[in-house]
């Protein structure tokens, strides 16, 4: 199920099938193919580069993401996206998911992806197969209409879920498979990977970033 799905360190991830797809490309290894589809989840530095997208990038390439990123995009083709609305982009439906915290604070009463922000996670049906990518999040309850057949979610903590929290999360969401993100880089470990993958009640692939 998952020979289609490439994790590419962070919250990087290349989805092959009918299109191409990209999600918050970041730190891309050399050699990757031409994207049909680039989906960012939020405008901060290490989920919308701006350099990365323009490595992947061809003619028909099309950009999807909150408004605050599709302002910023330059030379390509932009759909902007808000969270509980459908796209269809060459091959892919793309459906974005509401993504924001609600107890990790930059400071007090400060959240770090705030609500009203409009961050997104996605979820892609492409080739019979729905994939969702919960973006920078904490388990919230619009995860309880989230039903795919792999859930890709963050672990490291700080910005995002912990382990044991998103572990919660997977009791709350549907999915065949659960594949740890968010860790490796910046915040979080293998390790925390290891405890969501102890801890979740669904079958748990902890991949290995591909990136040079």
């Amino acid at each position: 199920m998952l020979e289609r799905v490439h994790w590419l360190g962070h919250d990087s991830f290349r989805l092959d099938g009918s299109s191409v797809v990209y999600i918050d490309p970041w730190k891309l290894p050399l050699g990757q193919p031409t994207a049909h589809v680039v989906l960012v989840t939020h405008d901060h530095y290490d989920h919308y580069s701006a350099d990365d997208i323009a490595r992947v990038a061809g003619p028909d390439t099309v950009v999807v993401g909150p408004s605050a990123v599709t302002a910023k995009v330059r030379g390509q083709a932009t759909r902007t996206i808000r969270p509980g609305e459908t796209l269809e982009v060459n091959t892919a439906t793309v459906t974005a998911v509401p993504a924001y915290n609600v107890d990790k604070f930059k400071q007090p009463g400060v959240v770090y992806h705030s609500r009203d922000a409009g961050h997104v996670g996605y979820i892609v049906a492409m080739d019979g197969m729905r994939i969702y990518h919960a973006g920078d999040t904490d388990a919230i309850p619009e995860m309880e209409a989230v039903d795919v057949d792999v859930a890709l979610l963050p672990v490291g903590g700080t910005y995002t879920m912990t382990a044991e929290e998103a572990a919660r999360a997977c009791t709350m969401l549907r999915t065949a498979v659960a594949v740890p993100m968010h860790f490796g880089d910046i915040v979080g470990s293998r390790d925390d990977a290891r405890v969501f993958e102890r801890l979740c009640t669904v079958p748990v692939t902890i991949l290995d970033p591909e990136r040079d």
